[in-house]
């Protein structure tokens, strides 16, 4: 069950909309369920005599009053509205239920709480099997405001309470860190529009896809520009420095031709100018990446940071684990927008769904996945897809995700780890499309049988307790190829199994030897690195000392702009 609370100043107009017909025609058989005084409240929607203004003066009579008292000047916003929607698949609920929830929301939020007789005056109007909206004019009869602070929260606790009491289904609890829900107007309008987003959703997503790719604040609001979003900043009166900023989506304007303008925090918490500043310097950085030598670097860099992060989920710093989190969230798009094939559409849905796991209650240490920002941030100026060493970061990234689930979930943060639990179901599919015709191509190209029976005697010694299960894993033959390929590379296969089977996660994996391969997919090439040590050191005083130019951030890609053209 879903309340949204709202606000606004038009009551006569809010209740054309309950009483109408929709904007489809699928409002059917309105009518009041539950009011103030149901004796008192004319009711459109069955009594042919009530008039939409008769309901609106009987709604206002507390307002008219205080108005009157006010020289003429009405309180703001003083319309209160909160649609209550039942989840897909609930049962039915009778006209004497939804009165039931209708008169628990207005006690729980304030706004006429039980036996106070001055309270506000409300209607609930059902126009649809699954949803009521609830209607409330926010002055008492005795001139003052309800007490509604927090009003939102509060009808969601009461509408757990009452989906236990129901037999409905139980929603996830949140814990205030979720971006606001889009407004039913924003809505109609992205509809009315012929978009399948909101101009509040798109906003955020771009200014998240932006963030993550961006080495500084002053790169944040330039690339945001080059999308064609409109950036405000709000100066402080003293310092001129930035205190606050507003998006609007290109096109995006309100009856009178102007922006529609959303704060940072308004789009999500993360988002707002001081949390941005938590990850990103405010002046330029001389710490850029540079991929002459070693293109691949930025996808190992990367994977290796995220192994990193499943440790620190391990651990009993929660405020590093969350840091680490809030990377990963940067790291997914990044990956994302760095990859090609048709696997990047469920790697851009997993770093969406993975939004709502990346922030929560605890309070993030950024400091303390540094080393996961920085890879991400490289991952971002990557110019090529190093084939199995991507795949072998997706692998890292599927564990990573399961982990984060497991522990949002011990935590009871029950939207993050449901969030976390769709960023993993998007990550699998993704991987599973990338590295299917990879492993098939790795074990169509296996040594000889010599060789492999080499590599077997390698994981017996090196692996015991692990070596019948990863002998028997199908992805066996494949191994013998990544082996053979790192002994190239000049590692010695036996201490490299013995080096990647102690990390974590074999003991309970489904195909050891898959979990190897990638592990082993993602060391470096020894023989490469020597060669770039012996170059660099008899190099050195030709080289230039500029920075590598970054390329162009996957944020500033034409394909991101087409939602508002």
């Amino acid at each position: 069950m879903v309340p949204d609370v709202s606000t606004g100043s038009d009551s006569r107009g809010l209740i054309v909309y309950l009483f109408g017909p929709g904007r489809r025609d699928e409002h059917t058989d309105p009518h009041i369920v539950a009011a103030w005084d149901m004796a008192g409240a004319p009711d459109p929607g069955r009594d042919p005599e009530a008039t939409y203004s008769q309901l609106a003066k009987r709604l206002d009579h507390h307002v008219d009053l205080r108005t009157r008292e006010l020289g003429g000047k009405k309180p703001p916003q003083h319309v209160w509205h909160c649609p209550v929607r039942t989840a897909p698949g609930d049962r039915y609920l009778t006209d004497t239920e939804w009165a039931e929830v209708a008169r628990r929301i207005v006690h729980a939020t304030g706004i006429a709480p039980e036996g106070d007789e001055k309270a506000c005056r409300w209607i609930a109007v059902r126009h649809a099997d699954d949803h009521i909206h609830i209607m409330a004019t926010t002055v008492r009869a005795d001139g003052r405001r309800p007490r509604t602070h927090r009003d939102g929260q509060r009808a969601q606790a009461e509408c757990r309470k009452i989906e236990t009491e129901f037999g409905l289904r139980r929603l996830k609890s949140g814990d205030l860190t979720a971006p606001r829900t889009p407004t039913g107007a924003e809505r109609a309008k992205a509809e009315r529009q012929g978009q399948t987003v909101t101009a509040r959703r798109w906003l955020r997503e771009q200014a998240y896809v932006v963030a993550a790719a961006v080495r500084n604040e002053a790169d944040y609001f330039t690339v945001l520009q080059s999308l064609g979003i409109k950036v405000k900043t709000r100066l402080g009166p003293e310092t001129g420095d930035v205190i606050g900023y507003s998006l609007a989506a290109p096109g995006d304007t309100n009856a009178a031709g102007e922006p529609v303008w959303y704060g940072g925090s308004k789009l999500a918490p993360d988002l707002s100018i001081n949390r941005l500043r938590e990850r990103l310097p405010a002046q330029e950085t001389a710490d850029r990446p540079r991929y002459a030598t070693d293109p691949a670097a930025p996808w190992r860099h990367t994977t290796n940071a995220i192994h990193t992060a499943c440790a620190a989920l391990d651990s009993d710093d929660d405020a590093a684990a969350q840091g680490h989190l809030a990377a990963f969230g940067d790291a997914l798009y990044n990956i994302a927008g760095a990859t090609t094939g048709p696997h990047q559409a469920e790697l851009r849905a997993a770093a969406v769904a993975f939004n709502r796991a990346r922030r929560s209650a605890t309070r993030a240490d950024h400091q303390a996945a540094t080393a996961l920002h920085k890879a991400a941030k490289e991952l971002a100026y990557a110019s090529s897809e190093p084939g199995g060493l991507a795949i072998a970061l997706l692998f890292a990234a599927v564990h990573l995700a399961g982990a984060a689930a497991k522990w949002h979930e011990q935590r009871g943060h029950e939207q993050q780890a449901a969030a976390a639990e769709e960023a993993l179901r998007h990550l699998q599919a993704g991987y599973q499309q990338a590295a299917t015709p990879v492993l098939a191509d790795l074990a169509h190209r296996a040594p000889r049988a010599t060789t492999a029976r080499r590599f077997e005697q390698d994981v017996r010694a090196a692996l015991p307790d692990h070596a019948d299960r990863i002998l028997a894993d199908p992805t066996w033959t494949a191994l013998t190829t990544t082996l053979a390929q790192a002994e190239t590379a000049g590692h010695n296969p036996r201490r490299l199994l013995a080096e990647v089977g102690t990390q974590r996660e074999l003991d309970s994996a489904e195909r050891p030897a898959e979990v190897l391969n990638w592990r082993i997919t993602a060391q470096p090439n020894r023989r490469t690195q020597a060669a770039h040590s012996r170059s660099a050191t008899s190099g050195t005083s030709a080289r230039s000392a500029t920075p590598h130019p970054p390329a162009t951030p996957v944020a500033t890609r034409p394909e991101e702009r087409s939602r508002h053209r």
